[in-house]
């Protein structure tokens, strides 16, 4: 499991890690007065960061960089830049500050990348200006943010419920090793709600299932269940990925489970060996070609 601590001191600024995130399950109870559809999910931060680096300004105000292998946009369309402008204005600041934002976590995958930075960019103004906003405030801000980003506050564990905004930690230590297949693919959050059908006796069957699990202390039998309420919606979608499950399993690596909308897809290695992952890693690449990272749960 990854060492590293979640903010570091570097030079005189401050680098704070942005962890991904998969679903362990994710049950959609039906839609809400206000056009959102209701949502259960098991979600565990993984060892895997986008990094937030806050620095003096070198300008006036809030300067955005976004560098790393994948692409961020700049600016006030960032929820980087609106979590810092937030809550410095929330304090009555307005200091000049360098942030740089390293991607390493494509958008469109289901793993809460853009959710996280805005989380890590609320602790890491909060510890770097030393305003000294408790947890409850830090919720509030997060809030208005994004329904994921009050989960990247807390954790590593949690059952979430709302629009994915109410957080519940799990103190079960669910620990594991799994290989994450990253498709060349970016899926539309909003589209795959959209393209949601209601089973409301499919969510009964499964909603009883896995909260008798969570209250047995049993993440690992809910996990097992391999359930996503969203995936029909996101194959239907996306054929490119349901053909690319068929086949992935066709190999005997799995099962593989859809991360929040999509496009990511995880497989939980039971035996937790990270020679066997490797092994899997090494099929995908040869025989189809697919681009794979060996992912653990995170311990903060």
């Amino acid at each position: 499991m990854d060492s590293r601590e979640q903010i570091t001191t570097v030079g005189d600024g401050l680098l704070v890690l942005a962890p991904a995130k998969i679903n362990l399950s994710l049950l959609i109870a039906g839609k809400r007065p206000d056009g959102y559809h209701e949502i259960e999910t098991i979600m565990a931060k993984i060892d895997w960061y986008d990094e937030i680096l806050i620095q003096p300004g070198r300008q006036a105000g809030i300067e955005l960089t976004c560098r790393g292998p994948n692409w961020a946009p700049a600016g006030e369309d960032n929820l980087v830049y609106r979590a810092a402008k937030s809550l410095l204005e929330s304090c009555g600041l307005t200091p000049d500050v360098r942030i740089t934002l390293t991607k390493n976590i494509p958008a469109g995958t289901g793993l809460g990348s853009a959710s996280s930075d805005a989380a890590a960019t609320l602790i890491g103004v909060n510890h770097y200006f030393k305003l000294d906003i408790d947890q409850k405030n830090l919720f509030e801000s997060a809030a208005k943010l994004g329904s994921d980003v009050a989960f990247f506050l807390g954790g590593p564990l949690a059952f979430c419920t709302g629009k994915g905004e109410k957080v519940k930690k799990l103190d079960e230590i669910f620990n594991f090793t799994a290989l994450l297949i990253l498709p060349d693919v970016s899926v539309s959050t909003k589209m795959v709600y959209a393209n949601y059908r209601h089973n409301r006796h499919l969510y009964k069957k499964l909603n009883i299932r896995i909260k008798n699990y969570i209250l047995e202390n049993r993440i690992d039998l809910a996990v097992k269940m391999c359930t996503n309420m969203l995936a029909e919606s996101c194959f239907d979608l996306e054929e490119s990925l349901a053909e690319l499950k068929e086949t992935i399993e066709s190999l005997g690596i799995g099962p593989y489970c859809l991360s929040g909308s999509g496009s990511a897809m995880f497989c939980i290695i039971e035996s937790g060996d990270e020679e066997e992952a490797r092994e899997g890693m090494r099929k995908l690449a040869d025989k189809i070609g697919c681009k794979s990272i060996i992912i653990r749960n995170n311990r903060w």
